[in-house]
């Protein structure tokens, strides 16, 4: 039955991905225009509340052993940005990196790589499911995303959570998924530093999420009431990814 359940989860994940992929495929005049764009908005809201209507907020996604896990793990999206900030902190190893928190938070700062690795982290193995069709089960290591929001006084009655790449790459999500308990701020992968065409220094690992909804390189977070998009959501994508 488990496995029935999130067979079912898997299959509508992608479906409602695939709507948006297939609009952006093949309406790209419609989704420049105002009128279209407001029609996806409203349409996404519809599909936003249906979603958490249908699907727990606390839905686990399924863990599993070392035995499981997937011998090739591909990338997917940018393997080492272009961005010339990001090349320069390369090059320093960096030791220069900061991940700027801020908006509607009660402590807005900065964090290095040391000040990250010093908050309490977990490990977790799951299944990473792709829109474009295929999956993969890793092993990530990092900071629970729910206690780094308590710890910078994030308003947790806030709408969103948005975030910044360093290859330009944007996404946001609802504030119940950033607290989910499985939502982490990925570190390591395989119990070694995050490789860079896994997202290094960081990532957000969401297994609940399809892979576009987990941005890498991640450099800024905010916490907002204001709707912020993202990449592939803006040109059609679902918004919301999964459950």
């Amino acid at each position: 039955m488990p496995d029935q359940k999130n067979g079912r989860r898997r299959f509508l994940q992608r479906a409602l991905a695939a709507g948006g992929a297939l609009l952006l495929s093949g309406c790209d005049q419609l989704s420049r225009s105002n009128w279209f764009t407001r029609m996806l908005d409203s349409a996404e809201k519809l599909t936003f509340g249906a979603q958490r209507l249908l699907l727990p907020r606390k839905a686990m996604a399924q863990e599993f052993t070392a035995a499981d896990l997937s011998p090739d793990f591909r990338s997917n999206g940018t393997s080492n940005p272009a961005n010339p900030l990001y090349q320069a902190l390369a090059a320093n190893r960096f030791a220069d990196y900061r991940l700027q928190v801020g908006g509607l938070v009660a402590q807005p700062r900065t964090y290095s790589l040391d000040d990250l690795k010093a908050l309490p982290s977990r490990t977790q193995i799951t299944r990473h499911d792709c829109v474009e069709g295929w999956s993969a089960i890793g092993k990530w290591g990092g900071v629970s995303f729910g206690s780094f929001l308590r710890q910078v006084g994030a308003d947790l009655s806030a709408k969103y959570v948005g975030f910044k790449c360093a290859d330009d790459y944007f996404t946001s999500i609802d504030m119940p998924t950033a607290l989910h308990p499985q939502t982490v701020l990925a570190l390591t992968y395989d119990g070694q530093p995050l490789p860079p065409k896994y997202g290094f220094p960081m990532k957000l690992r969401m297994p609940t999420k399809l892979g576009y909804k987990n941005p890498k390189h991640i450099q800024a977070i905010f916490v907002t009431n204001t709707y912020p998009g993202g990449y592939w959501e803006d040109q059609g994508y679902n918004w919301f990814g999964g459950s």
